[in-house]
C-alpha cells in the first residue's frame, strides 16, 4: 500500500480488493438490518413498525422535536417520517404543537400513551442491544462508540 505524507495509509481502491467483511458500510447496513429484523416480530404485537418504535425512542429521549430534526436522528426520509407521525397521531402516541417561534413549524412530542408504547417496546430493543454486544467487554465498546462518533463527525451534514 502506498503512503500518505501524513503517515495514513490509504485505503485500498476497490471494494473487490477490500472485500465485503472489511467493508465497513456494508457491516453496518447488516448489522442494521438484522436489528431491525430481530425487532419486528416482537413490534408486530403492539401493531407498531421499526420506524415508528425509531420515533418513539428519540422523541422519549427528546422530546418536542420538529419533523426535519426528527427525521435526522431516527434516519427517516422526512416524507416516511411525515407518514409515520400521522398514523402515531392516530394512534394517540404523538401531538404535534405550533412552534412558538415558527407558526410554519411543528413540534412532535409524545402522549402519556406513546411513552408507556415506547416502555413495552424497549425491553426487546434492549435484549436486541444486547445480543449484539455479546462477548464485548467496556473497553471494546467505549472504544467502538469512540470510533462511530468520530465517523458520524466526519459525515456529518447537520449541528445536531
Amino acid at each position: 500500500m502506498d503512503q500518505r505524507s501524513d503517515n495514513k495509509t490509504l485505503r485500498i481502491a476497490t471494494l473487490g480488493q477490500i472485500g465485503l467483511q472489511q467493508f465497513a458500510p456494508y457491516l453496518m447496513n447488516r448489522i442494521m438490518g438484522r436489528y431491525n429484523a430481530s425487532l419486528r416480530l416482537d413490534l408486530r404485537k403492539q401493531e407498531l413498525t421499526v420506524p415508528q418504535v425509531r420515533a418513539l425512542a428519540v422523541l422519549a429521549v427528546g422530546d418536542g422535536m420538529t419533523i426535519n430534526e426528527l427525521s435526522v436522528y431516527t434516519v427517516i426520509e422526512q416524507s416516511t417520517m411525515s407518514r409515520t407521525l400521522d398514523a402515531l397521531e392516530a394512534q394517540g402516541l404523538v401531538r404535534r404543537e405550533a412552534c412558538q417561534d415558527d407558526s410554519r413549524a411543528r413540534k412532535i412530542f409524545l402522549t402519556d400513551s406513546g411513552r408507556e408504547e415506547f416502555n413495552r417496546a424497549w425491553p426487546a430493543m434492549h435484549a436486541a442491544f444486547e445480543q449484539m454486544f455479546q462477548g464485548i467487554d467496556d473497553a471494546e465498546y467505549a472504544a467502538f462508540i469512540g470510533t462511530l462518533q468520530k465517523i458520524l463527525g466526519n459525515i456529518r451534514k447537520h449541528d445536531f
